[in-house]
Parts: structure tokens; sequence; C-alpha cells
């Protein structure tokens, strides 16, 4: 039987990319398309039949953020101005070159980040005048809580980080920069606050827009040749924390580490958890008690599902990508690809909770559980008791 001009049409199109088909709904696309991006976000062109409602959008791609380019790496963000939904935290991706220096600085938000490659040397100083210095590298934390003057610094290979900011409205143009309060203090203040000739500052920048924010500088030597003694000592709670050195907790389909005030007390205001899942496996369906979350994808390939009442809505993400979901909405992640897929899960909360769907059941009664579900008694009795977080 011959095929219609539709039906030929739609198998050219087939072979050209994803349609938004679903055996007999749907059809072809007729008119422009841009095929990279629907290969990408295939649980958007092709919504699962339990997708329903008007979910807002929650994901959001570095991919897609405007990057800042200087003499010393480059920086870009993810806020609430580029995914609204995002109330609670912001990200910021940055490089830094060999040497290149993130100026000297300070913000009204806490600041955590985790490092993606290579290393770099982090300083700050407290407000009882205790300074901290530290080399960190990938798998490596930091946490500066909102006030504390800090800079961070390339090593030899350079390196590449996430930061993530308590707040959805920070953004990495609005942050206090040294250079930045000089150039806007007039020179006879200077002069008098420091005790030195106004000649001393001859060669600030003229321009009131010139700042460094990253700029280029000279690898710095051993640690030890940088640290600076200090009268009151160093600060009591160290700024970092290595995160790969901590176990993991290991179950049938990957594993997952949890930081939180428990283990690192200098991060207050976030929790986090790193979680790693085998091709198949999935984090369980769950929910969380306290706030938002706030996700960055590093590996693999996955797609996530968020259920509201009456509501659901499916995304698809891959490495480089910024995921949300919204205060006590259900969700899972599943990995979809053929490597592991590891994505932080980040919270601003001086605590990691959640709660799971197996378990909330597993320790209900049974009959009332049954009840609602129509489930058969086999089906009962191999509900977990235990709360695995990921599953296969």
């Amino acid at each position: 039987m011959a095929l219609s001009k539709t039906e030929q049409r739609e198998r050219i199109d087939l072979s050209n990319g994803p349609q938004p088909i679903r055996g007999d709904r749907g059809a072809s696309i007729l008119g422009p398309r841009n095929v990279p991006m629907e290969r990408e976000n295939p649980d958007l062109l092709r919504s699962p039949s339990t997708d329903a409602g008007t979910i807002p959008n929650l994901k959001f791609s570095f991919a897609a953020a405007r990057n800042r380019i200087t003499s010393g790496g480059w920086g870009r963000e993810v806020t609430a101005r580029e995914l609204p939904v995002a109330t609670t935290m912001a990200g910021v991706n940055m490089r830094l070159k060999p040497g290149g220096i993130r100026e000297l600085h300070w913000h009204k938000e806490a600041e955590w980040a985790y490092m993606l490659a290579g290393r770099a040397r982090i300083t700050a100083v407290d407000a009882q005048g205790r300074n901290f210095i530290d080399d960190v590298g990938v798998g490596d934390l930091w946490n500066f809580p909102a006030g504390i003057p800090h800079s961070i610094q390339g090593l030899e290979e350079g390196c590449e980080f996430l930061l993530v900011f308590d707040d959805g409205n920070f953004s990495e143009n609005e942050t206090f920069l040294i250079s930045d309060w000089f150039a806007h203090t007039p020179r006879e203040v200077l002069a008098k606050n420091f005790g030195v000739a106004e000649s001393a500052f001859a060669r600030l920048p003229q321009d009131l827009e010139q700042t460094r924010w990253i700029f280029s500088g000279g690898v710095p030597g051993p640690l030890a040749q940088d640290t600076v003694q200090c009268p009151a000592g160093p600060v009591p709670v160290t700024y970092s924390y290595r995160m790969q050195a901590q176990k993991p907790v290991k179950v049938a389909g990957g594993q997952v580490r949890i930081v939180d005030s428990s283990n690192f007390p200098a991060a207050r205001t976030i929790a986090a958890a790193l979680v790693e899942l085998e091709p198949g496996a999935m984090r369980e369906l769950h929910w969380h008690p306290n706030t938002d979350e706030w996700q960055y994808y590093i590996n693999g390939r996955g797609r996530m599902s968020v259920f509201s009442p009456g509501k659901a809505r499916t995304f698809d993400f891959q490495a480089g990508d910024v995921g949300y979901v919204p205060f006590a909405f259900g969700h899972y992640v599943e990995n979809t690809g053929d490597e592991p897929l590891v994505f932080l899960e980040m919270f601003r909360s001086p605590y990691f909770a959640d709660l799971s769907l197996n378990q909330w059941m597993a320790l209900t009664t049974p009959k009332l559980v049954q009840t609602h579900l129509n489930l058969d008694q086999q089906t009962m009795d191999l509900l977990r008791k235990d709360k695995p977080i990921i599953a296969r």
C-alpha cells in the first residue's frame, strides 16, 4: 500500500530528528525547527503522557548564559534573571587561567563552591581578624559566609569551579571589589586612612568603571610561602572541605555524599548532596520538606519529572545544565545515558533532608496503603523499609 504524501514527509522528518509523535498521537513538524535543541530535550518535544498542566520552566543551561571574558579567565551565571523560578539560589561557573585571580572581594550572600577541574588557592579573613589560606583541588569544597572578604587564584594548571550563592538574585557583576572601592574613594581619604602620601595611589585605575574582577597574575609559590602569620590565629572553622575524601553511601545503582553543617560547619546556609547514578539507575521518587532544590549536572545525561498537585513536567539534562525543584514538589532523576550521571543537589538550609515515597509507604499501615492504591500483597511485601535514595 502506497504511503500518502503526509506519511512520506513524516518518515523523512523522523530520519532528520526527533518528532512530537507518540504512537498515534501528535504529528511531525512542518515548519522551522532547531534539531540540536530538540535532540537535547526529547521529553519537552514529546512529553510523556503523565505530564500535565503548567509547571514553570525548571531548566537553564550555562551554555546559554552570557560569558564575561577577561585577561585572567571568564565567568558566567545562572540567576533568577535566567531561571525566574530559582529564587533561593544562584550559580556561577568560573574559569581561572594559571595564576588568574578572582579579585579580593566580598558579597552579601554566602558563597559555596565545588572544584570541577584543576586547583586553586583561596584566602579569607573573618570579623575577628583571623585569616585562612588553603589549596583546593577537584572535588573539594569551600564556603565563605556572607560578608567575609576572600580571593581565589588559579595554580599551575588553572582551574574551573561552580559557585553557589544563597540568594537567587545574586550577580557576579555586583560584588564588593577592592579596586572598585579604591576607585570610588578620594585620594586624600585613602592617604589619611593608610597613613601614606597621596602619591602612593597614583597608579590606581582612573576610570570608575575599570575594575579587575578576574585578571591575570603570576602562579603562586608553595602554600607556606603565601601564609601570613596572624596575631589572632587562623579561623576556628575551616572554610574548605575535602568532599571526595568523604566515604560515600553506596547502594545498588550508585552512591551519594551528603555535606551540610553537621560535617562542614562553615556551610551554615547551604547543604548539598553529590549523587552518582549508574546507567539505568534513578534517584528515587522523593521530595524535600525544608526548601527548594538547585541542581548542577556534572557528567552524563538524565531526565527529571517534577510533580505538583494535578501537574507534572519532564526535563532532560546533560553536563553544564542547571535544574530546579520548588519546595515540596515530588520528583525523580533517572540516568538515560550510557555513562555515570553525576550531579549536585543544593539547598538553602543548614541541613540536608528528604522524604522517600518508598519509605513513607513502607512505614505506613499496610492495609491503609493497599486501600489507597489497590496494591497486591506481593507488592506490599517488596516495599523497602530502608531509605534507598538511589534505585534500579
